[in-house]
């Protein structure tokens, strides 16, 4: 996770700003595995991946309708340079043969890292505005890892196979 914001001298409109790309490079990632997924022919996991994209799609959403009645058409000072990998699953978490378990351990570990994101934001938040709005967001994460882990426990337990062991070998052409 990479981010270069300054907490101290975020406004409210900032703050919005900032959840609100947050959420959308987690949506793009989340829609990205599940293509990848489905290229692989994991359906279980590329369709846990739409599910996440679809939800990160609606936090933004609303996220952003709030903006926009609180602040109008104001430009952003915020941008999508500032932030890296903040919610978004990191990229080398993707396999070509994953299993819906492993697929939602990812998803665990990005609400996880994005929880911890908007904890340690608050240590340098002053503004009444923006704490409100990152403990709002806490709030929103730890949601979501309920979500994760009610799904986990839909699942049947873990093989001891490893999927990528049935996969072909790559063909010369």
């Amino acid at each position: 996770m990479e981010v270069n914001v300054d907490f101290s001298t975020l406004t409210l409109m900032d703050a919005l700003d900032l959840a609100i790309l947050i959420e959308e490079e987690a949506r793009e990632r989340y829609e990205e595995f599940a293509d990848q997924m489905e290229v692989h022919h994991t359906s279980e996991a590329a369709e846990f991946y739409k599910f996440m994209a679809a939800n990160e799609s609606k936090h933004g959403e609303e996220l952003s309708v709030r903006r926009k009645q609180m602040f109008g058409e104001a430009p952003r000072r915020v941008k999508r340079s500032m932030i890296w990998d903040v919610e978004a699953p990191e990229y080398d978490k993707a396999r070509a043969f994953m299993t819906p378990r492993q697929a939602l351990e990812v998803a665990m570990e990005s609400e996880t890292k994005a929880y911890e994101f908007f904890e340690k934001a608050l240590e340098y938040v002053s503004d009444p505005g923006v704490r409100e709005i990152f403990q709002e967001l806490l709030g929103e994460e730890e949601h979501h890892k309920d979500l994760v882990r009610q799904e986990m426990a839909k699942l049947p337990p873990e093989s001891d196979l490893d999927p990528s062991e049935f996969a072909d070998e790559p063909v010369a052409q």
